[in-house]
């Protein structure tokens, strides 16, 4: 495989993610670098990442090298999914319509907020790869199982709950600003107490009632990823909201190992969390994930250039993540194991964009 080069005005990540902290407002920078309260859960998923050297094999034919994987039965050029997130068109006009076609044209899933003021439909037509609703429940089991009958009925390859937002946290960078998120109030606010609601009891109508492909967002536990398997979830998805949900969590790469030994190649494994360069890749796949979801890594390129700044951040990662795979000595994904990486002192103090050693030290500040 040839490895892309990216081309144009942006040449590495770091300058996507100068970009977006240009032209954003304070607001929207605040929104897509924070987190909750004190952070903390944010900074380890970024420290979690920097504790984990590679450790490569060399003297093997790397004449070609495979990135690709598939999700749900269908190929996806890479072992990433563009991870939903609300507010995109705050951050680019039409932006939830820019990422669905970047990412069909691209060949990666990706994953519609139901917070995102693109409709359903419409991004379902826009997107041409694997495509994937997910959902916050905002109102009784009836409205959450018509949800379901839109999101098949539009064609999307799988339904996910995210299920870690049963209290919505303080997130104090948005509170300091005074920002009020519009597509917060999708639906409206007094509906919230439906998510806190959501139970198993939930999973298992929604299980047993549709034949669809189901994935729980936000598991953070070995406990709760074995509750997954057994009650037929597909998709088990390591996350902790980006660190935006439970403050003082540990972070989403140091529950990887729990979960997949929880899990056991009964289901797939998905993770997201300060996941921003190749190498982060390889780290999650050496330690189980089958995928590795995107978020701030995506929304810096949106908002620095649209549709073709995402297509330009997914480049890059496919030039690191191919680089890092014929360094490390695997011409496949399926050649990468525990084996890969081991334990390591972090190099840079834990940041947000510590990943971007060439940004500003205060571009993650208030």
């Amino acid at each position: 495989m040839a490895v892309s080069q990216t081309e144009g005005e942006y040449l590495t990540l770091h300058e996507y993610v100068r970009a977006a902290h240009q032209k954003l407002d304070g607001n929207m920078w605040d929104y897509v670098v924070g987190g909750t309260a004190t952070e903390t859960t944010l900074l380890r998923n970024r420290l979690g990442l920097d504790k984990l050297a590679l450790r490569p094999r060399v003297l093997r034919d790397m004449s070609t090298i495979d990135p690709s994987r598939s999700l749900l039965g269908k190929p996806a050029r890479l072992p990433l999914l563009l991870a939903p997130v609300g507010g995109l068109e705050s951050l680019c006009p039409g932006g939830g319509m820019m990422v669905a076609r970047a990412a069909g044209a691209f060949g990666v899933p990706f994953m519609l907020s139901s917070v995102a003021d693109s409709s359903m439909q419409d991004v379902a037509e826009a997107a041409k790869g694997i495509k994937i609703f997910q959902l916050y429940a905002r109102g009784d089991a009836s409205w959450v199982d018509e949800q379901v009958r839109k999101a098949m009925d539009c064609g999307y390859d799988a339904f996910c709950l995210t299920v870690d937002s049963a209290v919505y946290s303080r997130r104090e960078r948005d509170i300091a600003r005074r920002f009020a998120k519009p597509w917060r109030a999708k639906g409206g606010l007094d509906t919230m107490r439906y998510q806190a609601a959501f139970n198993w009891n939930d999973v298992r109508r929604l299980r047993d009632r549709f034949d669809v492909p189901l994935v729980l967002k936000g598991i953070g536990t070995a406990e709760d990823a074995a509750l997954c398997v057994e009650e037929g979830v597909q998709v088990v998805y390591v996350s902790n909201h980006g660190g935006r949900q439970l403050d003082h969590a540990l972070g989403a790469i140091e529950v990887l190992p729990e979960v997949v030994e929880a899990v056991n190649g009964r289901a797939t494994v998905v993770i997201d969390g300060g996941f921003s360069r190749g190498t982060d890749i390889v780290k999650a796949l050496a330690l189980g994930a089958d995928m590795v979801g995107i978020g701030r890594a995506y929304c810096y390129g949106l908002a620095a250039a649209g549709a073709a700044g995402i297509t330009g951040v997914l480049e890059l990662l496919e030039t690191e993540l191919v680089e890092c795979l014929g360094l490390l000595g695997a011409r496949t994904l399926k050649e990468i194991n525990r084996s890969h990486v081991c334990k390591a002192d972090p190099v840079y103090p834990a940041r947000t964009h510590s990943a971007f050693p060439l940004m500003s030290p205060f571009a993650d500040e208030y």
